[in-house]
């Protein structure tokens, strides 16, 4: 199956801070990144969808890391209605940092997922997170309109008031 969107990734240097101490799993510099150059099926659910890091190969400079995806879905637990955003995440890497085409697996995998908008940001933080161990987190969804309203929810790690790299 053929997917659409497209991420797009953007460095930036940045000062930040150090590691967080959540779970995360554990790569060494000779661990596989498996769906790179292969091809698989979309997993129907984010449970089953498989999110892999790799080595950062500059983990003494501090850099963001920016990825676009604006074509994000999931269901309106009430309605069952797509919902739709322009998602972004942000971070600054400490060890791995994520592999794009395990991410864009994993966000396509949401779209047949029930969740509020405000729940949908705050797990991706919590699962992305865990994934890669960033010194900084910052995920935020702009979902399209529904009923006149437009809602962005906006979630960061680490947790309390952040300063928005690029505005976002």
């Amino acid at each position: 199956m053929f997917f659409r969107g497209w991420i797009s990734v953007q460095v930036a240097l940045q000062r930040a801070g150090g590691g967080l101490g959540i779970r995360t799993k554990t790569m060494d510099q000779t661990a596989p990144v498996t769906l790179l150059g292969s091809h698989a099926p979309l997993p129907a659910d984010p449970k089953d969808a498989r999110l892999e890091c790799f080595p950062n190969r500059t983990p003494d400079r501090p850099y963001w890391v920016h990825l676009d995806y604006p074509e994000f879905s999931s269901l309106c637990p009430v309605t069952g209605q797509p919902d739709t955003c322009r998602l972004r995440i942000c971070y600054v890497p400490d060890r791995l940092c994520l592999e794009t085409k395990s991410l864009k697996y994993y966000l396509a995998s949401w779209r047949n997922t029930a969740a509020f908008n405000e729940d949908v940001v705050n797990r991706l933080l919590d699962e992305l997170s865990q994934a890669c161990a960033p010194a900084r987190m910052i995920v935020r969804g702009d979902f399209s309109a529904r009923g006149g309203i437009r809602l962005t929810a906006q979630a960061s790690l680490p947790p309390g008031p952040v300063e928005n790299p690029f505005g976002l």
